[in-house]
């Protein structure tokens, strides 16, 4: 399956409206922070059924109550597609309710 790389134009909507995460390195990143390890492996398990539908999955590390994530389509040669524009905005619907008033952080370094 062959996925065109997102356009500059594209990011820059995408990164407007999602403030929570970044582009560099040829992946968008993102650092959650939920209230525990129950509220955290929730979210990554909701995540997963629809990341198995769309038959993209996620780059990801969870210690605790964190989940860091790097999103990029290695089918495209390792950029961002609409794939990974279409799970982001998948994981800020699953994780808006989780988060309440837990941190939500940006780490281009995460992983």
């Amino acid at each position: 399956m062959s996925h065109t790389p997102s356009t500059p134009a594209e990011l820059e909507a995408f990164l407007a409206t999602h403030a929570d995460w970044t582009h560099d390195d040829n992946a968008l990143r993102r650092a959650y922070r939920f209230d525990d390890f129950v509220a955290a492996f929730g979210w990554m398990t909701q995540v997963a059924l629809v990341a198995e539908r769309m038959g993209h999955h996620p780059e990801w590390r969870n210690v605790w109550a964190s989940v860091d994530v790097r999103l990029c389509t290695h089918d495209a040669g390792d950029v961002v597609t609409q794939l990974d524009l279409d799970l982001a905005a998948t994981m800020e619907t699953f994780a808006t309710p989780l988060l309440g008033d837990a941190e939500t952080t940006v780490s281009s370094s995460a992983m």
